[in-house]
């Protein structure tokens, strides 16, 4: 039986000019498509469809800021054109061009901050390992 890794929360994290930024504990990702219908006139059903545009909504908790963000004062808050790398063990899926949509902290005594962070991405992108 081949070795096989399983991703750990340091597999996923935030990237900015490829400095990692933050480590993410967790990700949810919906991609979307419009699709448009073609009719023909005296026809009961489309006769085609088209694709749109693709859509990427990653939905990321528990975000932690690496030694060196922390210390270069970089803040979530600021983060624009960043991206989402996830390591797998066959492949690392990027979403690139990210914008954060709304930014949830959740304090609790003795516990560091948690993050709730809603991304949209511009694209998306498998390789190889």
């Amino acid at each position: 039986m081949a070795n096989m890794t399983f991703p750990m929360s340091s597999d996923i994290y935030l990237e900015v000019n490829g400095k990692k930024v933050a480590v993410v504990q967790s990700y949810t990702a919906l991609a979307t498509r419009t699709s448009r219908e073609i009719e023909a006139f005296g026809e009961n059903e489309p006769v085609a469809t088209i694709a749109g545009q693709r859509k990427y909504k990653l939905e990321l908790s528990r975000l932690y800021a690496t030694d060196e963000a922390i210390s270069d004062g970089i803040s979530f808050y600021d983060l624009t054109d960043f991206s989402l790398v996830i390591c797998k063990p066959s492949k690392r899926i990027i979403y690139s061009g990210c914008r954060w949509n709304s930014i949830e902290e959740i304090g609790k005594l003795g516990e560091p901050v948690a993050e709730h962070v809603t991304v949209v991405a511009r694209k998306r992108l498998e390789i190889p390992a």
